[in-house]
Order: structure tokens, then sequence, then C-alpha cells
């Protein structure tokens, strides 16, 4: 009997949170997905205009989640910058007509996040393939449930583009130069299937 009342209150709890046992979400159409860098010049942004997911989510009966598993996807022939050169040359580097994708995959689920009422910042590891490469990465997330059946994850990574195999464009015949190291910042809203 206390074995069929702990499932009714885990399940209960669950149902309150929005999640059941392996509930499934995909990226949603409201993100923000920028990489912001510097150059000699001054410092530029990009938006990246096409990104899909999905993710794994686990409710726990202390009201935390486990994130079981993400995948967010970057169509590289979607970044866009004010300059047209910018992003022709943001394109080439990346070697877009090659690798059309940078990718981000968790490697490890992340347990008993407590995302509900302002969310939670933790650390995850994954791989970030970009321009043929893969690495692995660790960075700050914040994990926040604003509604039932959604999860917003965001955050921000540094990445040096030598480590990738990329040279950091140049223009006006190397008169200005990028910096090596450029800031992908993200804020993604995941829905439940």
């Amino acid at each position: 009997m206390k074995v069929v009342r702990f499932f009714v209150i885990v399940l209960l709890i669950s149902m309150g949170m929005g999640f059941s046992s392996g509930d499934n979400y995909v990226l949603d159409k409201n993100y923000t997905v920028t990489i912001h860098g510097t150059s000699n010049h001054d410092d530029w942004d990009e938006t990246v205009g096409k990104v899909t997911g999905s993710g794994s989510v686990n409710a726990n009966s202390d009201e935390s989640i486990d994130l079981n598993s993400l995948h967010i996807i970057m169509e590289v022939n979607s970044i866009t910058s004010k300059s047209p050169v910018m992003t022709s040359k943001t394109v080439t580097a990346l070697k877009g007509d090659i690798y059309p994708d940078i990718n981000f995959t968790l490697a490890y689920p992340l347990k008993s996040i407590k995302a509900v009422t302002g969310g939670s910042s933790i650390y995850a590891k994954g791989t970030l393939f970009i321009a043929g490469v893969t690495k692995s990465v660790i960075l700050l997330v914040k994990v926040t449930i604003p509604k039932s059946g959604t999860l917003l994850v965001e955050g921000s990574l540094a990445v040096r583009m030598t480590d990738y195999g990329i040279t950091p464009p140049t223009a006006l015949f190397g008169m200005m130069t990028t910096g090596d190291m450029v800031t992908i910042h993200f804020k993604t809203n995941f829905v439940s299937l």
C-alpha cells in the first residue's frame, strides 16, 4: 500500500510540474542565438537565424527535474550580420558549404535541477561540433520552467576559433582582423511534444 501511495504522490507532483517520465521536448521558434566577437576595428555581433533542437526530461518526486538529453543544431548558412561581407566571411570561415551545421550535444544527464521558482544555474558538459571538429565543452546554463510543458535553457559559451581549425576572418586585404575568441549567447525555449 505504501508503494502505491508513493507512486500516486510522484505522479501528482509530476503532473503538477507538467512533466511525466521521459517527456520529449523540441525547440520552439521563440529563441535567440547570437555570436559576439571583436576586431581591431570594432566589436561585432551576428544572429543565428535557424536553430532546431530536442531534449528529454524526467520529473523527480522532490519537484526537481533531470535533463536526460539535449541536442541543438544551428544552421551555418542562417548566420547573418549587419554587413553582407562579414556574413559571407563567417560562412566561409565556418566551412558552411561542407559542414552546414554547428551542433551541441549534452554529454551527461543533468540531475536534480531545481528549475521552478527562478530556475537553477548548473554546469553542463557536452560536445560542440564546428567546421568538422568536435570538442568537449563545459558551460554554465540556467534552466527554468516558466510554465507547465515549457523548459527555458539559456547561457553562453566562449569559443576559440582556432581550436576548431577556423582561421579568424580578415577584410580589407588584412587591414581588419577579427579576434580569435567569440562568445555564443543562447536563450532557447523548449516545449513538450
